[in-house]
C-alpha cells in the first residue's frame, strides 16, 4: 500500500461509507469515492490505480447491498442477469472506443439528459412510486437489455460516472418497476460490470488491494445499510435521493467540464 497519511485513510474509508451508501440506494457513489481516492492518494500515482482501487472497493459495497436486496425485494434475479450480461458487453465495447474518443465532447449532451431526467422526475411525482403490475413482458425485457444493458453498460466503459443512477431511470421506465425494485436491480446489473472492469485492471496490475481491502470492510457496511434504509423508507424516500444525486453528477460535470 502507498504511504498514506493515517487522517487520509480514515477520510478514504468514511468515503467508502457514505459511496456505498449512496450506491446502494440509488447509485452513483462513484461520484464521491472516485475523487476522493484522486486526492487521497499520492500526486505520482498513476490515475489507472484510482480507478481500479475503485472498482475494487465499489463491488463489494454493491455485492452486499444486491444480496440485502435480494432477500427482501421482489427482484427478477434471472432478468437482472441477463441485462448485466449485456451489460457487461457493451462496458467492454465502450472501454475499447474510451481509448481514442474524447469524452468531453459528450458530457455537455450527457448533461442535457441528466437535466431534462430531473425535470421529467419532478413533475411526475408518481415516477417510481407504483408497484409493477405484473411479470414484465418480452418485449420490455428485450429492451431493458438493450438499453440498460448494452447502451448503459457501453456508458459506463466511455465515462462512467452516474451509470448506477441511469440504470434505476432505465429500468423503472422499460420494466415498470417501483424505484426501489430498479434500485434492486441495478444492483445485480452493476455486479456484472463492475466485475468485468476489475477483471481488467486485475490483469493490468493497476489495484491497490490492501487499501481496496480496508475500504471494502466500509462500503460493504454502507452498501448494506443503504439497501435497508431504501427498502424501510421507500420509493418516495429514494426518489428525493435520485434527484440529489442527479443534480450532483450534472454539478460535478460541469464543473470538470468549464472550471477544473
Amino acid at each position: 500500500m502507498p504511504d498514506i497519511p493515517l487522517t487520509m485513510i480514515v477520510l478514504l474509508c468514511v468515503a467508502a461509507l457514505a459511496a456505498g451508501w449512496i450506491d446502494a440506494v440509488v447509485g452513483g457513489g462513484g461520484l464521491l469515492l472516485l475523487p476522493v481516492l484522486l486526492l487521497g492518494l499520492p500526486s505520482h500515482t498513476p490515475a489507472a490505480h484510482a480507478l481500479g482501487t475503485n472498482k475494487a472497493v465499489a463491488i463489494v459495497g454493491t455485492t452486499g447491498a444486491a444480496v440485502t436486496y435480494a432477500r427482501k425485494a421482489p427482484v427478477d434475479v434471472r432478468t437482472a442477469v441477463r441485462i448485466g450480461i449485456a451489460a457487461l458487453a457493451g462496458s467492454s465495447a465502450g472501454a475499447f472506443f474510451a481509448a481514442g474518443m474524447s469524452t468531453d465532447v459528450l458530457k455537455p449532451v450527457i448533461m442535457v439528459v441528466l437535466l431534462g431526467v430531473a425535470a421529467f422526475v419532478i413533475l411526475r411525482p408518481a415516477f417510481g412510486t407504483a408497484p409493477a403490475t405484473g411479470p414484465a413482458t418480452r418485449r420490455q425485457i428485450l429492451a431493458a437489455i438493450g438499453l440498460a444493458g448494452l447502451g448503459i453498460g457501453f456508458y459506463d466503459g466511455l465515462i462512467g460516472p452516474g451509470t448506477g443512477t441511469f440504470l434505476v431511470l432505465a429500468l423503472t421506465a422499460l420494466l415498470h418497476l417501483d424505484l426501489v425494485t430498479a434500485s434492486a436491480t441495478a444492483k445485480i446489473v452493476n455486479c456484472c460490470t463492475n466485475a468485468g472492469a476489475l477483471a481488467t485492471f486485475a490483469w493490468q496490475g493497476a489495484v491497490l488491494w490492501q487499501l481496496a481491502a480496508l475500504m471494502a470492510v466500509f462500503n460493504l457496511a454502507g452498501g448494506t445499510l443503504g439497501a435497508h434504509t431504501a427498502l424501510k423508507q421507500g420509493s418516495g424516500f429514494v426518489r428525493v435521493v435520485l434527484l440529489t444525486v442527479v443534480f450532483a453528477l450534472v454539478g460535478n460535470m460541469a464543473y470538470e467540464q468549464w472550471v477544473a
